[in-house]
């Protein structure tokens, strides 16, 4: 019994190239570098943002343009070193609270720019 694969079948249709494991593509590491490889190389932001948390504030850094592992390695030394809860995702950390200052100071001893906003 010969199983055939949906997608040959759809790239014979269209003329498109068959991805096989020969033609796969690397994973580039270009795209999403992980966070310490950006250090020092571009600028981040730190904002402090009050809407929709209940009248509760929370600290966001973006500009991180890593993968969502590299963020959580920082943002767990970020909130280990300040002692406070968050999150990370999609570019951006989040520290619970009023802690811009503590940030930038954590995060230019880590060798990133940074910047309140």
């Amino acid at each position: 019994m010969d199983t055939i694969d949906w997608k040959d079948k759809l790239g014979k249709a269209f003329n498109l190239p068959v991805n096989d494991e020969t033609t796969a593509p690397q994973e580039e590491t270009a795209d999403n570098p992980d966070a310490l490889s950006q250090q020092g190389k571009t600028r981040l932001d730190i904002v402090l943002e009050r809407k929709g948390r209940g009248g509760k504030q929370a600290t966001i850094v973006t500009g991180f343009t890593c993968d969502d592992e590299a963020l959580k390695q920082v943002a767990s030394q970020l909130k280990r070193s300040l002692g406070v809860g968050g999150s990370a995702r999609g570019g951006e950390i989040l520290i619970q609270g009023d802690f811009r200052q503590r940030v930038l100071d954590q995060l230019t001893a880590m060798g990133f720019k940074a910047r309140i906003i």
